[in-house]
């Protein structure tokens, strides 16, 4: 079976995985990315297209626009709508989608006819986004009645919202967000992949402890008010506050492995409870620090996760700091439900049930 995985860019290196997944299983499968990102691989495939990052400057002038002409939430307003629907919000919109679309043309169909993607039998669209934005590129493979699974991480259906004619045709919708499950009527959920053998926890503490927090947008984790409360914290605790952002994902890695206790987040800005940031911690055996509504705590009953919030964080902190059998104690509860969750193997077989549920085998 050939299988290719269509994505803007390789979010949370999460692409690699896919791949290492179906190949596996005796299957073929090709990655392909819209853009370069800075900090993992960029698929098999890159085509480097223009009009479209994920740089600072890039999210700045786009945040910017949609204040001016759209909310004064910017990029950050949460669309309503079961699901919530993408659509053009004035003429310039649809002239800059057409014109994109239009420029992008030629490096696409070079790519679709390089390895006769028409060929393939299963297609999956990272962020529920193929090419082009009218949806031309889906329409063809439906039209050959091969399936199409959308695969939704948080802010591309939050705050972009589906797009329509993609949605009325995908065969399979899924999602590692559980706060999506109530956003879209027809959409199941797949724990992250994470290869687990990579690292080899150590249930020791450093002296002192170190405490990081690894945001990838400061306004989503809650970053300000983290590093707030661990400064404070600081002026009369021991222990060591590390901030890791604006590197690689290689360096990122070392430097939180070499730590005791993740803060990821609080607020549920940016979706609920935890993402890669944390899968990475608790597959390094550390204790994960992060805040988790009641339905969350439901779903996952046996989590790992000292439960976090604003109002608390300061006492969870001191808590951990003057018991560190407590920490050590989460540490190897950490490890061993990451391995069972979110382990490439045991995910490899939850994505194949689905796969089954839409007649692909």
């Amino acid at each position: 079976m050939k299988i290719v995985y269509i994505s803007p860019e390789n979010t949370v290196g999460t692409l690699g995985l896919w791949k290492k997944i179906h190949e596996s299983r005796g299957n073929q499968c090709t990655t392909i990315t819209l853009y370069k990102t800075k900090y993992h691989d960029n698929g098999d495939y890159c085509l480097q297209l223009p009009l479209i990052k994920s740089n600072k400057l890039y999210m700045w002038c786009r945040h910017t626009y949609y204040k001016l002409f759209v909310s004064p939430k910017g990029d950050y307003k949460e669309l309503k709508g079961y699901p919530p629907t993408w659509k053009y919000n004035n003429f310039f919109e649809r002239l800059y989608f057409k014109f994109r679309d239009w420029l992008w043309k030629r490096k696409v169909n070079s790519i679709i006819e390089k390895l006769n993607l028409l060929k393939f039998d299963v297609f999956h669209l990272e962020w529920g986004l193929e090419f082009y934005r009218d949806a031309r590129f889906v329409k063809k493979i439906q039209k050959l009645q091969k399936p199409i699974i959308c695969t939704y991480h948080g802010q591309d259906l939050r705050t972009r919202g589906v797009i329509k004619k993609i949605n009325d045709i995908s065969s399979l919708n899924l999602t590692s967000e559980l706060d999506l499950l109530q956003k879209h009527p027809n959409i199941n959920y797949l724990f992250l992949p994470f290869d687990t053998s990579k690292h080899k926890p150590k249930f020791t503490l450093n002296n002192p402890i170190k405490i990081c927090h690894s945001p990838t947008n400061r306004y989503y984790k809650g970053s300000d008010d983290i590093i707030k409360i661990c400064s404070s914290l600081k002026k009369y605790r021991s222990f060591e506050f590390i901030l890791i952002e604006n590197m690689s994902n290689k360096d990122a890695l070392e430097i939180k492995n070499s730590c005791d206790i993740l803060i990821d987040q609080i607020h549920n800005r940016g979706g609920w409870g935890y993402g890669m940031n944390s899968v990475e911690a608790l597959s390094m055996g550390l204790c994960c620090l992060t805040e988790l509504i009641p339905e969350y705590q439901k779903f996952i009953s046996d989590h790992p996760f000292v439960n976090i919030n604003i109002d608390n964080l300061e006492e969870k902190i001191l808590n951990l700091l003057d018991n560190p059998k407590n920490i050590i104690n989460q540490k190897k509860i950490s490890r061993d439900w990451v391995v069972k969750y979110h382990d490439i193997n045991n995910v490899s077989s939850k994505l194949y049930e689905y796969y089954e549920s839409i007649g692909v085998k």
